[in-house]
């Protein structure tokens, strides 16, 4: 029997590290106006590790391509790695943000991409010092934890976007304009396994990934959830299948690994008349229509058979943590909604968790239960 979507989801994230969340109350002014143009906003990163590095990075480019921005610092508990990162983009390293903010008033935006964790706890602090924040996927550890961090946004009035990265994919953004109605998905995101992110099973790892982007796509509430997963190399599900079906009637197919032996990115839908191929990896886009006029969105070139038309709409190439970041500092400046509100990653966060508490059943059904022990 397949999974009815519940109201009440369990928790399903846990971490280790240790963070100073105590910032000095009411030493900032909270800023709702909108900043000159040519004044660089200060930003910082929360949490370097191989995400929060790569956000450092981008922001140090960012400004060196002309962009009003300015990487005043980078924090993590693990001063090592702070001073590295700090080292290689030229900017401060703080073990806390208590410290950052005491010391550095003139931060106006920061990425949060500590653990999943620590993420209500930092964002916290940041939003109720008058930060703006990007939040890494997944949102929280939880929906409480979601919900909380969207009534702090709106208390403090500040620009909070959530950090689902394939929003900002050119092909993504290419294939929009194509969409009619989606009927069927399969999608796969394949990797090889890295001692990353272990503390989360593939579904809140990866599949939140296409997990977002599908729910923008069908538009249209879940129904029914199935679900399997298996331990392979951690105490965690490495490869997960998922089967949704949606109040529209739209099916979607999953299948995340982070244990295959390549890496694949692939999402593929059939709507009237059309199928889309998306390559998230190459940023391409197929659209293959059959039986209809070139009025239809994607109708192309005819093929070798008179019924089926080829078409590879342009896209232009990008880096999708750069349009994501450029979007965020662009929203922090005008005071516009950003592209990617927290309620978005509330609504992956709590689809996603109800997968896993569906494949946490079907393993219980199936005696699974023991596999993953082992592995722990």
């Amino acid at each position: 029997m397949g999974r009815r979507r519940s109201a009440a989801i369990p928790d399903a994230l846990s971490g280790f590290y240790v963070y100073n969340f105590v910032v000095p109350a009411g030493n900032r002014p909270v800023e709702s106006s909108l900043l000159e143009a040519d004044n660089p906003i200060s930003v910082a990163v929360v949490g370097v590790g191989v995400f929060g590095r790569n956000h450092a990075r981008v922001y140090q480019e960012l400004e060196q391509q002309g962009e009003p921005v300015r990487l005043v610092g980078v924090v993590d508990p693990n001063l090592e790695r702070a001073d590295a990162v700090a080292r290689e983009f030229g900017c401060r390293a703080f073990g806390s943000v208590a410290q950052m903010l005491t010391t550095h008033s003139e931060v106006r935006a920061a990425s949060v991409a500590a653990p999943t964790v620590h993420h209500l706890e930092m964002a916290r602090a940041l939003m109720e010092e008058g930060v703006d924040v990007l939040i890494e996927k997944p949102l929280a550890v939880s929906l409480a934890e979601a919900d909380e961090l969207i009534q702090l946004a709106a208390a403090h009035k500040r620009i909070a976007q959530a950090g689902h990265l394939e929003r900002f994919n050119p092909a993504v953004r290419a294939t929009i304009p194509l969409l009619t109605q989606p009927m069927f998905f399969e999608v796969h995101r394949l990797s090889v396994f890295t001692p990353r992110s272990l503390d989360v099973d593939v579904v809140l790892d990866l599949m939140i990934h296409d997990l977002d982007i599908v729910l923008s796509f069908a538009n249209s509430p879940v129904k029914e959830v199935r679900a399997v997963g298996l331990p392979i190399l951690s105490g965690k599900v490495d490869i997960a299948n998922v089967r949704l079906e949606f109040e529209s009637g739209c099916v979607a197919n999953f299948t995340a690994s982070r244990v295959s032996t390549e890496r694949v990115r692939k999402l593929r839908f059939f709507q009237p008349h059309q199928y889309v191929s998306v390559d998230y990896g190459r940023q391409e886009v197929l659209v293959f229509t059959v039986g209809a006029d070139g009025s239809m969105p994607g109708a192309g070139a005819p093929t070798i058979n008179p019924q089926i038309k080829v078409a590879k709409p342009p896209v232009t190439s990008e880096e999708p943590l750069h349009a994501e970041l450029r979007s965020f500092l662009h929203a922090v400046r005008d005071r516009s909604a950003p592209v990617v509100p927290l309620e978005d990653g509330r609504r992956a966060l709590a689809l996603a968790l109800d997968i896993v508490a569906a494949i946490r059943e079907h393993g219980k059904k199936v005696g699974l239960a023991g596999i993953a022990k082992g592995k722990s």
